[in-house]
C-alpha cells in the first residue's frame, strides 16, 4: 500500500515536469514573435516623378440653361414635347391660344391696307400738282404707323407660338395643357447639355500654385461622379473668376467637359480631380511621420546611430507618401517603423530598408 501511494506521487511529480516545459517553450516563442513585431526599420527619402491630385467639391452646371415663360397670358392649347425629351433648335415646344392676338393683327392689317390706298391716291394726285410734297409726306407717315402696328401685332402672335431657341434637353413641365397662363409664367426650363461647365473653388494658395505653374495647360482634369466613378471625358480649365470670395479665402474655377452622351446633367454635382506631374520630387511614406500640434516630424538616424526629432515641410500628400517640400534630403535616414519605440537622443538598433522596396508597397502616382 505505502508502494503504491510513493509510485503515484513520483508519477503526479513526473507530469507536472512535462507539462512545464512546452509552457516555457510558448513563452519562448511569444518573446521572440514580440521582438520581431516590433523590429525598427529605417529607410531614406527619395527623388521620384509623381502625379500631385488635388481633388475639389464641385457643382457640374449646363453650358445653357434656360427658363421658357409665357411671352403673353392666355390658355395653354398645346404642348409639343415631353420631359426629358431632346429637340432641336427651332421645334415648336407649346402654343398658347391667339384669338385675341389674331383678332388684333387683322384688325391692323385692315388699317394699314387703308393707309396704303390713301397713299397711292395721294402720290398720284401729287404728280398731277393737285397735292403738296408736305401733304404727301404726311400720308405716307400715316402709312408707316399704320405697317409697324401690324408687325407690332404680329410679333405679339408669334409671341404665342414658342420655340425651341437651340437644340437641347426639355426639363420640367410647370403647367398643364388648358392651364390658363399669365405673362411671365414658367412653362419649362431647356439646358443645352452638350458642353458642361463645371464649378469649384481653390484656395489662395493652390490658385498661385497654378498660376505660377509653367505648364499649366498641361494640368490634367477629370470629373469624379457620385458613383465613385471617373467621366470618361476629360475636362480643361475654361474660366477663372475676376474675384476672389473675402469670407472664404477662395476663388471659383469652371471646368468645361465635352458631354456627347448627356450623362452630365445640369444640378449635379461631383469631385474635380486635377492631376499635375511633379519632376524629381523628394518623398516619403506617410506612415514615417507624425504630428505634434499641427506641425508634422520625422525621426532621423545619424551616423552615430542616435535618434533624433526633426520637423518638416509637407507640400504634397498622395495616398500613401508626403511631397516634402523642406527638412529632408536623400542622404537621411529616417525611421520607418518602430516610432513609438524610440526616444529623440537616444542611440538605437535598426535594419535599414532600400527606398526602391518600400516605395515598390506603397500606392501612389509614380512615372
Amino acid at each position: 500500500m505505502r508502494a503504491f501511494f510513493s509510485l503515484a506521487v513520483c508519477c503526479v511529480m513526473v507530469g507536472g515536469c512535462h507539462t512545464a516545459e512546452p509552457a516555457h517553450e510558448e513563452h519562448a516563442e511569444h518573446e521572440a514573435g514580440h521582438e520581431a513585431e516590433h523590429k525598427i526599420l529605417v529607410t531614406s527619402p527619395m527623388e521620384k516623378d509623381v502625379i500631385n491630385t488635388q481633388q475639389y467639391v464641385c457643382q457640374i452646371h449646363s453650358r445653357r440653361h434656360i427658363e421658357i415663360r409665357a411671352l403673353e397670358g392666355g390658355y395653354l392649347e398645346e404642348i409639343h414635347v415631353r420631359e426629358g425629351q431632346t429637340v432641336e433648335a427651332g421645334t415648336p415646344m407649346f402654343k398658347i391660344v391667339p384669338v385675341l392676338y389674331k383678332a388684333k393683327l387683322d384688325t391692323e392689317a385692315a388699317e394699314a391696307k387703308v393707309a396704303q390706298i390713301e397713299y397711292d391716291n395721294a402720290e398720284r394726285l401729287f404728280k398731277q400738282n393737285v397735292v403738296s410734297e408736305q401733304e404727301l409726306a404726311l400720308v405716307k407717315a400715316k402709312l408707316a404707323k399704320a405697317q409697324a402696328k401690324v408687325s407690332l401685332a404680329q410679333a405679339e402672335l408669334d409671341f404665342t407660338n414658342l420655340t425651341a431657341p437651340f437644340t437641347g434637353i426639355v426639363g420640367k413641365q410647370y403647367e398643364q395643357q388648358g392651364s390658363l397662363v399669365e405673362e411671365g409664367d414658367i412653362l419649362s426650363t431647356f439646358s443645352d447639355n452638350e458642353v458642361m461647365w463645371v464649378y469649384f473653388n481653390l484656395p489662395e494658395a493652390r490658385y498661385l500654385e497654378y498660376m505660377q505653374d509653367d505648364d499649366k495647360d498641361d494640368v490634367e482634369i477629370e470629373l469624379m461622379l457620385a458613383d465613385h466613378t471617373k467621366f470618361k471625358s476629360r475636362g480643361k480649365i475654361g474660366a477663372i473668376e475676376a474675384d476672389f470670395n473675402n469670407t472664404t479665402g477662395n476663388i471659383a474655377f469652371r471646368a468645361d467637359f465635352p458631354n456627347p452622351d448627356r450623362l452630365l446633367r445640369h444640378g449635379q454635382t461631383g469631385t474635380i480631380l486635377m492631376h499635375r506631374e511633379v519632376d524629381d520630387a523628394l518623398v516619403i511614406p506617410q506612415r514615417a511621420t507624425y504630428e505634434i500640434l499641427a506641425k508634422r516630424y520625422v525621426y532621423v538616424v545619424d551616423k552615430d546611430d542616435v535618434v533624433h526629432q526633426r520637423d518638416i515641410t509637407v507640400k504634397a500628400e498622395m495616398d500613401d507618401i508626403f511631397v516634402i517640400e523642406s527638412g529632408l534630403s536623400e542622404d537621411d535616414k529616417i525611421v520607418l517603423e518602430g516610432i513609438r519605440q524610440v526616444r529623440d537622443g537616444e542611440k538605437a538598433e535598426f535594419e535599414y530598408v532600400e527606398p526602391d522596396e518600400v516605395f515598390k508597397k506603397l500606392k501612389f502616382h509614380a512615372e
